[in-house]
């Protein structure tokens, strides 16, 4: 009875690690964002936000890699990517 329920918990830890690894990357973007938006190195996301405009579109959520903010959104079934420069704001590629 202990093997079948340890295999269990064991099954439900494993599964739970990738989610937690994405926690952490998704902490560390934030953690450089904010810093870069300290120093004024890179604009805010906010004001990002507020510049861009898709229209018919939900925006969904961003991502930062240190120098480019990707702004996701949602049109219908349609996922809409715009690569903003997070220096300047400046539009830098839609897919």
């Amino acid at each position: 009875m202990r093997s079948p329920l340890l295999l269990v918990l064991a099954a439900m830890v494993a599964s739970a690690l990738p989610a937690e690894a994405q926690g952490l990357q998704n902490m560390r973007e934030q953690d450089r964002a904010y810093r870069a938006t300290q120093q004024g190195q890179i604009l805010p996301l906010p004001e990002i936000r507020a510049r861009i405009r898709v229209p018919g579109a939900q925006f969904i959520g961003a991502e930062f890699d240190g120098r480019v903010y990707r702004l996701k959104f949602l049109r219908g079934a349609e996922v809409i990517w715009i690569d903003v420069e997070a220096r300047t704001g400046r539009v830098i590629g839609r897919q």
